[in-house]
Formats: structure tokens, sequence, C-alpha cells
């Protein structure tokens, strides 16, 4: 009788407009609780885990027995490769923007020469190598792939616990990212640091790229825990972000007992169905009905409800996705035969994907978050190892078929799980609904006690 009686009151406070979309919503209420109970059927009996398999994706055939060597790399560069640079930098021909679109319709021209002057005439390439060689580098065969990373090891310390952590980038990023937590990680005077391993995902800037089709996240999932157990690591935590997030999330499914901890910032939400349009449509106004927090409801509905939020920014936002998953080659010569189209291209991302504000600035206010050095470092990364249609690839082999059918997505997460919400994701996901999608109702601590 008293959940009646607030439900009342919840009523009473409508208008009359707000009532009429309720009673719509509420109409789905019994619908909803079947499907909830179905859910919670449907998550008993989910796949514990993805099987591991193997994979070859060198040039030709396989051989009989694989060199499982690291050896020690260092990024270099020459005179030759910085001169050629600037001969195609001299060379761009520039279209004027239309007036006051700010970052509306993809980089802004004025700024990008702003930009493309600062790069052919202040930056120094060469010191970004001297910094980018600052912490050791390896390179790796697993499954016919030279594979490039980071391994960082803490200064030794009289008591000091020490846990392995992979940090896995996505794209159109680096190893680079992690630069400047490397050593708040790994450099602690606290009980507890890090040693860090950074991978490149392989066609991702100084990892080899596939060779065959079908290199998809669960392929690289395998290939990164090979490349812990060949450093000698039975279990490990994860961080990923964006495809990285789903790497470590498909590692988490196939090896959870390696997998001590597992830290996200981006989560892919597989909850669909009747479950979620009801807590759409009711989440709003009775969001403790449904499991919103008052954060939760500020970003799924913001000032500009849940539909232009969710389905019309992320169509606007994700034009790149459709042509990477799909002819990412065709797309790609143009990048990768200019340096400024590959500046303006990923640069986009870095701007819009901060904050959405950001497109309607001029400079897309790039210069608030990040320095010009530390984006051209990111730009060079691809441009010197001609790394981006690789990379643009990655899209085409996880979404040439439907997703829905892929085996990650109907298997759930067993391990402790930590997920970093950030204010300006481009997309978020309640609280609630990540704990489901982790197969846990409650958030996990971060470290989990007992390693």
């Amino acid at each position: 009788m008293q959940t009646i009686e607030v439900l009342k009151q919840a009523l009473s406070s409508l208008d009359p407009t707000q009532q009429q979309q309720l009673l719509v919503a509420g109409s789905a209420v019994a619908v909803g609780g079947l499907l909830t109970c179905y859910y919670w059927v449907y998550q008993g009996t989910k796949t514990k885990r993805i099987p591991i398999g193997d994979g070859w994706w060198g040039a030709g055939e396989k051989p009989q027995s694989e060199d499982e060597k690291v050896f020690p790399f260092q990024v270099q560069t020459s005179d030759e490769e910085i001169q050629d640079l600037y001969d195609r930098i001299d060379r761009t021909r520039y279209t004027e923007p239309l007036e006051d679109t700010g970052f509306q319709y993809g980089f802004n021209s004025t700024y990008l020469k702003k930009v493309v002057s600062h790069w052919r005439h202040q930056f120094n390439w060469k010191k970004q190598i001297a910094i980018l060689n600052k912490y050791p580098q390896f390179k790796t065969n697993i499954e016919g792939l030279d594979v490039h990373f980071i391994h960082v090891r803490p200064p030794h310390r009289e008591g000091q616990r020490v846990l392995p952590l992979m940090l896995v980038h996505g794209w159109p990023g680096s190893v680079y990212e992690f630069y400047r937590i490397l050593p708040l990680l790994t450099n602690s005077l606290d009980s507890l640091a890090f040693e860090v391993i950074c991978p490149s995902i392989p066609g991702y800037g100084f990892s080899e790229a596939p060779h065959k089709q079908g290199f998809d996240t669960l392929a690289a999932a395998r290939v990164f825990h090979k490349l812990m157990e060949r450093l000698g690591f039975s279990d490990y935590y994860l961080q990923g972000g964006d495809w990285g997030s789903i790497i470590t999330t498909n590692m988490a499914q196939m090896k959870p007992e390696c997998v001590k901890g597992l830290h996200l910032n981006m989560l892919t939400n597989k909850l669909r169905g009747f479950g979620v349009l009801f807590s759409i449509l009711i989440g709003r106004y009775l969001p403790w009905l449904v499991g919103f927090t008052r954060e939760d409801v500020r970003r799924l509905f913001g000032s500009v409800g849940f539909m232009e939020r969710n389905f019309y920014e992320i169509i606007r936002e994700t034009g790149y996705l459709h042509i990477q998953g799909t002819k990412p080659d065709s797309a790609g010569c143009g990048v990768n035969d200019s340096p400024v189209g590959l500046a303006a291209y990923i640069l986009e991302k870095f701007s819009t994907w901060t904050d959405f504000n950001n497109r309607d600035l001029e400079d897309g206010g790039l210069e608030r978050k990040f320095t010009l050095d530390d984006l051209l470092t990111n730009i060079m990364i691809y441009w010197t190892t001609g790394s981006i249609v690789s990379s643009m690839r990655f899209y085409k082999e996880n979404l040439k078929t439907n997703i829905d059918n892929r085996l990650d997505n109907h298997t759930g997460v067993y391990v402790p799980t930590g997920l970093a919400a950030f204010p300006n994701e481009v997309r978020h996901v309640p609280h609630r609904s990540s704990a489901r999608s982790c197969g846990s109702s409650k958030a996990a601590k971060w470290p989990p006690r007992g390693m």
C-alpha cells in the first residue's frame, strides 16, 4: 500500500502531458515485468566462457614451428622520411570553410592551417621519438604477426606489491595515449605498484598488420593472452577503452581464471528488448522504479530528450564507422597518402569525442585538453607506419557479420569489473545496466582482495 501511495503522489506532481506519456509507458509494465523475468532466466543460460581457439595471420602458410623470441624495439626515423612529410604538407590543397560552421562540417580548415603550420615549422619529430623511446619497447611474433608492446617495470621497493596490468588502446589512438599515466602506475611510493604492458593492436602503429581476413577483437584477445603468457604472467589485470574495452572484455570471457580484474572506460551495453524500452519510457519520470540514478537521468535525457541524445546524435557522429565497417580501403587511400588529410580525419574525433559542444568552436576546443605536439605525435605514429588503412579494416572485420550472433555477445563477464563513466561520454550506460552486462548486480571494488 505504501508503494501505491508513493506512485499516486508521483503521478499527481506531473502535468497532463507527462501523465499521458506515463500512461503509455504504464501499458508496458506487465509485459516489462514478464520480460524482466525472462531476462534473468536468460542470464542464467549465458555461456560462461569463449573458446580460445587459434589463428594464423602472417603472410603465406603457417610454418611448422614459430619463433617465440622477444626482441627490443625502438622507434626510428630518417631525414628522408621527414622531408617527404614536408613535401606533402607543402602541396596540400585546402577548401575554405563555410561561414560560422565551427567543426559542424568536420575539421575547420581555417584552424587546420594553424595546426599544419605548427606541424611544418615547430613540431620536432626526432624530439618526440626520444619521448616515445623513453620506455622499454619490444616485439614478438604471435600467430604470424610481429606484435609491438611497451613493458614498464616499477623500481624495486621493499614490501611493495606489484601487479601486472595490461592497457589496451582503441581507434584512433595508440600506445602513446598511456605515456602520461605510466609514471603514476609504475613509480608509486604507495604499497601497491603496477608492472604495465601496453600492446599495439595488430594493424595499429608499430604492430604488424594482419595479412588475412577475419582478425577481430576475439583474435586480438587471444593474441594478447599469448603475449602475457609469453612474458611469464599467469594472472593479471586489464584496462581498455574503445576497441580496447571490447578486446579486454573478450580476454576476460576467454580466460576468466587469468583475469583478476577488468577496468573499462567504454562499455558496449548488450541489453535489448522491451525491458530496456520500458526503462527508457518510464525512467525520466520514475527513475527509482527502473534503477536509474539522478545522474543517469541527466546523461540519458538531458534537456534534449532521449532520442536526440542517444539516437540522432549517434547517427550524426558515426559516419566514419559505416565507411570503415564497409569499404575501409577506399577511404583509406586518401588519408594514407595525405598527411594533412590524415590529421584532419583523426583530430576531428579527438575534438568531438571530448565534448560534443566542441563542434560549435572554430578550433574544435582541441588545445583546451591537448597540446598540438601530443596530438601530432599520435598522427605521426599512424603516418610513419602507414597503418591508418589496416586500423580502419578492424571495423570491417568486426562488423562484417551480425554482431548479435557473435559468441561474446552471449557470454557473461565473470571477473571483478569496474567502469569509468566520464561526464561527456559519447554514449552513457546506466550503472544498473553496466552491472547486468558484467554478470553482476553490484559494482566491484578495485583492486579486488586476494591478489
